[in-house]
């Protein structure tokens, strides 16, 4: 039996953070500069292209981290689903 391994190239960052995927609002689980698990009220399909927002406070003031990315991964998680995104473009945009 072979022993698989994974190892991951980015550094996760354990932090709850709301996530805006059109209407449904979710919170983040874990986040890292290729990548993110967020946990949502809604219904996603793996290999499915997405596009999620997410408001981060920073010193300066709030910024909103527009992503898009292609889910990779879904689980079940109590009453929500949770979702594993591969990000493959962000832009940065001050908020007013």
């Amino acid at each position: 039996m072979e022993k698989v391994l994974t190892q991951r190239k980015e550094e996760r960052i354990v932090t709850a953070l709301p996530v805006k995927l059109g209407e449904a609002m979710g919170v983040t689980r874990n986040v890292s500069a290729a990548g993110i698990f967020f946990e949502i009220d809604a219904a996603c399909a793996v290999g499915s292209d997405i596009s999620f927002e997410l408001e981060l406070e920073m010193p300066t003031g709030k910024i909103m981290l527009k992503c898009k990315g292609c889910i990779i991964r879904t689980e079940p998680r109590n009453d929500k689903l949770g979702v594993a995104v591969k990000i493959t473009e962000s832009v940065m945009e001050a908020m007013a």
